[in-house]
């Protein structure tokens, strides 16, 4: 097992720099322009595919790291160059993940390949679960998914919404019901492969911040799908579903959401995007206090400016702790006794939304301009509140942890 350490190994700096000159190079130089254009930033990806960084292999060296940093680590470097071009990086690893925790290894062999394709025909995927009545409520989905025994084919209905890459994606990963008697436990994940009768992308939305991240709804009308795109198989969702009857029966016994597990795992990483746009933006407003200059000197000298960019700095690095102790226990195999995963996310998103603010306001009324980019900064890390289950839904979460009360 890995020593807890708060300093990178020779071979983590080194993917750290690699990483970092990736964003400096070529991820902000083209921020703006696609943060304008609201649309897939498909060169860039295409750049990273090149160098290998937009690739199922990269993410699983992360994964795998022993020390549990790879993912965090580049999740922060990644989001320092912007968080929109970043997430259109990133989002297919939200399908990728769904296959990977719950595929068999030949639906792992056949689909995930699928969704990255290569450097001369890149790809993206959609991991498509929220709707429109159930985001942090997953037990009101109502997306239904229907065996047709006689043709072995699943046949799917619905609309999902929030997707990143919906609609646009070579595959899609549906989360639907197949048991609404059970709740949660009634729900089943499907490979939705390209081209599929039936599957059409809904309202794309116009967003306040990410924008050059495609969210769009994916609508579901009578699509057919193969039985084998079930993930895990037929005789392992079956089972599934008689243990969740059985304990219905026997009292409706209350046991922890599957998913709800999964996002507890996977909310360190989000933490360090959102650690990423804060240490963007505290730097940004660093240096603008250095060069500025008002009355005659320049503002860092003013308290007022210097005690806030202290305040920033010290709040950023304990987000970034939080992120890798929970990211530490998770690769480790340590339980979360106190939901250290929902605490890292929560207090590294509140972070990434005041330091922001605070980076638009030293910069004053030039902060408020599209000409710097503290503002697309600040508008990027509005999101880190909202998704991945909400600052609301984290709270709910760590208090039900303490409390020893079931968290649905």
């Amino acid at each position: 097992m890995a020593e807890f350490t708060m300093e990178l190994n020779d071979e983590q700096k080194e993917v750290r720099d690699w990483i970092h000159g990736f964003a400096a190079d070529v991820v902000r130089p083209a921020a703006a322009e696609w943060d304008e254009r609201e649309e897939t930033p498909w060169p860039v990806i295409q750049e990273a595919a090149k160098i290998g960084l937009y690739s199922l292999d990269f993410y699983a060296q992360q994964f795998f790291d022993p020390t549990g940093l790879g993912i965090p680590m580049a999740m922060e470097e990644l989001f320092w160059g912007d968080a929109g071009i970043a997430l259109s990086i990133v989002g297919t690893g939200l399908a990728a993940v769904g296959v990977l925790a719950n595929g068999t290894e030949e639906q792992i062999g056949t689909w995930v390949p699928q969704m990255y394709g290569d450097a001369n025909d890149v790809k993206v995927a959609a991991f498509c679960s929220s709707e429109p009545d159930a985001g942090s409520d997953v037990a009101a989905m109502r997306t239904r998914a229907v065996y047709d025994e006689a043709k072995d084919e699943w046949v799917l209905n619905g609309t999902k919404t929030w997707a990143t890459n919906g609609g646009i994606a070579n595959v899609h990963v549906v989360v639907a019901v197949v048991d609404p008697d059970v709740g949660s436990k009634g729900h089943a994940s499907f490979i939705v492969p390209p081209n599929t009768p039936g599957l059409s992308q809904g309202q794309k939305f116009k967003k306040h911040g990410i924008r050059a991240s495609h969210t769009a709804e994916v609508v579901l009308e009578n699509v057919r799908v193969p039985g084998h795109c079930l993930l895990g198989g037929k005789e392992k969702l079956d089972e599934r579903l008689a243990r969740a009857r059985e304990k219905a029966k026997a009292g409706g016994e209350r046991v922890k959401n599957a998913a709800m597990a999964t996002f507890e795992a996977s909310r360190p990483a989000v933490g360090a995007m959102a650690v990423g746009t804060a240490r963007a933006a505290y730097e940004e407003a660093l240096e603008y206090a250095k060069t500025r200059s008002q009355f005659g000197r320049p503002i860092i000298d003013n308290q007022g400016v210097a005690f806030q960019l202290a305040d920033m700095r010290t709040q950023i690095d304990a987000a970034r702790l939080l992120v890798w102790r929970a990211s530490w226990m998770a690769t480790t195999g340590k339980p979360f006794t106190s939901a250290e995963g929902s605490m890292s996310k929560l207090f590294a998103s509140e972070v990434a939304k005041k330091v922001t603010a605070q980076a638009v306001q030293i910069f004053g009324g030039n902060g408020f301009t599209r000409e710097y980019p503290v503002e697309r900064m600040h508008r990027d890390a509005a999101i880190y509140t909202i998704f991945e289950g909400t600052s609301e839904i984290q709270r709910l979460v760590i208090a039900r942890t303490l409390s020893g009360m079931p968290i649905r």
